[in-house]
């Protein structure tokens, strides 16, 4: 899995919204809606950043930033792309749907990706499906004004080139993570291991917050939400991790290294 899954870890207030804008006003969803979201959220989450100033003046120029509540659909696979949306706060889940209605989490997102790129750049229909996980802002740019900006703006194309190379590689590690994994349980465990990572160790247990369903789990990984409760519910049993609500302590991390390399 992409470690940029680890944002389903993060709860709202880990994103720093008062960096965000220098001139926000409230949305009916709670959210503080910034006008210039998208340089906002560009400096503030993005370390390697190369755009120049000019640049993100001139994407906030083009934004037109708008807040959703939870569980609202920004695009759906399959649909003719109209533009990108860049988000801003909150958090997104990009995923794929099967004729029987079974559905494959590809990521979660952070704020400062652009969501569509890849359809609005090849002309493509979406090949997937994003819906707001909770009250989100995103900023949409329309695709003439996208693709003529990365044209005249070459520090904006190398952004994008580097966005596309990241999606790809993200791609990779999904397919890797479920094609090589040999069980349910191996599955879940390097998921819980990439989580690991950003959590907050102390005297060799790691907490994090688990902001997702057991369901969006089971949809991360590609099996059930019963399967992954009774996966839960085993690793509890052997004192590898406890769930107190949406906290998650993980106690025992050399077991579930070891449930990976077995």
């Amino acid at each position: 899995m992409s470690s940029v899954l680890v944002a389903a870890a993060l709860k709202p207030e880990h994103y720093p919204v008062s960096s965000i804008a220098q001139r926000t006003c409230s949305s009916p969803y709670g959210l503080p809606v910034a006008d210039n979201c998208v340089s906002g959220v560009l400096r503030s989450h993005d370390s390697s950043l190369t755009l120049s100033e000019k640049t993100l003046e001139g994407l906030d120029r083009l934004q037109h930033a708008t807040a959703y509540p939870e569980g609202a659909l920004i695009f759906v696979e399959g649909q003719v792309p109209r533009g990108v949306y860049i988000l801003c706060q909150g958090r997104v889940k990009l995923m794929a749907t099967n004729r029987e209605g079974k559905t494959f989490i590809m990521k979660i997102a952070q704020p400062g990706e652009i969501l569509g790129l890849h359809a609005v750049v090849t002309g493509g229909p979406y090949e997937l499906t994003v819906e707001t996980l909770q009250p989100s802002q995103l900023a949409f740019i329309s695709r003439a004004d996208f693709l003529r900006f990365i044209k005249e703006n070459g520090d904006a194309c190398l952004h994008v080139a580097q966005q596309l190379s990241n999606d790809c590689q993200a791609a990779y590690g999904v397919i890797r993570s479920i094609g090589l994994s040999h069980s349910v349980s191996e599955k879940l465990a390097r998921l819980l291991l990439q989580w690991a990572a950003d959590g907050r160790a102390s005297q060799g247990v790691i907490r994090l917050k688990l902001a997702l369903t057991h369901e969006e789990v089971a949809q991360l990984i590609g099996t059930s939400r019963e399967t992954v409760t009774r996966t839960l519910g085993e690793l509890k049993k052997r004192k590898v991790l406890e769930l107190h609500g949406s906290t998650l302590v993980i106690r025992d991390k050399a077991a579930l290294e070891h449930m990976v390399q077995a």
